[in-house]
């Protein structure tokens, strides 16, 4: 009985939340509160913006020894390129449409860690929950990029241009308020409060709205056409990634907050930022935003199963 409880209060303290702005946000795009054209520059400022503020004030108020934690943040880049490597030898054998294939590949391991996974791992366990995972996500963030952008290229006839790539991460608002945040902390700058109050103010804004344009993003119409190769990354990112990572973990001692936060950042469902770059290079951008769409809703229920089964070692209660 006593697990039974824990599972309900995980479902409804740590997942619930998430879930219902998600649920929200698509409810206000088909009542059109929210239209293509407001999620669009609405999740441009969460990602220049009001993400990376969030990150900076979390991190860079932190001790630097209770936050980096090289093993894990190894397990979640190791672990990440096995997966990618298996992914790579699989699809040709699995997936008939060679134009397919990266789609296929991205959506199976590119988790939606700077929203969802940030969200899951703030509602479970709190600030410190959420700094540990913002460190995390910015190691995995590089790789994910990295990949992508490579797979992608190759199954769709194209040079990679990586010099692009290198750009695009030294870039990258995310990364960039990461390095930032971990040199304030690490040497103790103290902010004037006026900037402190005034990026704590912007960095509030960032997990409400971001669910509520994940939600308004979400598409579930002509599923039908690309069935077989959504099914195949939405098996691969919801139940083999998360259990490879997982499984890594538990092998290398990886246990409570920092296997919480392995678990919850895998588990979440495939990342939108997919979708955009799938358009970018003239991909399949339906069968990504079916990945993405049905994912999300995959997601919640193995979440809840994946918790039933590891509570006792998440240090969780």
């Amino acid at each position: 009985m006593t697990n039974f409880t824990s599972i309900i209060n995980f479902a409804i303290a740590v997942i619930g939340p998430v879930v219902l702005l998600i649920a929200f946000g698509y409810f206000l795009y088909k009542r059109q509160l929210m239209t293509d054209d407001f999620v669009e520059k609405a999740s441009r400022l969460i990602f220049n913006f009001a993400l990376p503020a969030l990150l900076f004030t979390t991190i860079s108020k932190s001790e630097l020894s209770d936050i980096t934690d090289i093993k894990t943040i190894a397990i979640g880049i190791g672990g990440t390129l096995a997966f990618f490597i298996a992914a790579l030898a699989v699809a040709p054998w699995i997936v008939p449409k060679r134009e397919d294939r990266g789609v296929v590949i991205q959506g199976s391991f590119r988790s939606n860690m700077g929203i969802i996974g940030l969200a899951y791992c703030h509602n479970a366990y709190g600030d410190l929950g959420l700094v540990y995972a913002s460190v995390y996500l910015g190691g995995l963030t590089i790789l994910y990029n990295v990949l992508s952008v490579g797979v992608l290229n190759i199954y769709s006839g194209r040079e990679p241009n990586y010099t692009l790539v290198l750009k695009g991460i030294a870039t990258n608002p995310i990364i960039l308020s990461i390095v930032a945040a971990l040199i304030f902390a690490y040497f103790k700058i103290e902010i004037p409060s006026i900037a402190q109050n005034s990026i704590d103010y912007f960095a509030q804004l960032t997990l409400p709205l971001a669910l509520l344009c994940t939600g308004a993003a979400l598409r579930f119409s002509d599923f039908s056409k690309e069935a077989k190769p959504a099914a195949i990354s939405i098996v691969a990112k919801c139940f083999i990634y998360p259990l490879l990572l997982v499984t890594l973990a538990l092998v290398f001692e990886v246990t409570d907050m920092a296997l919480g936060v392995v678990f919850l950042m895998a588990v979440c469902p495939t990342a939108a930022a997919s979708y955009v770059m799938v358009r970018k290079i003239g991909g399949n951008h339906i069968l990504a935003a079916h990945i993405i769409a049905i994912s999300t809703l995959i997601s919640v229920p193995v979440t809840v199963t994946g918790y039933a089964i590891l509570h006792p070692y998440l240090g969780l209660h």
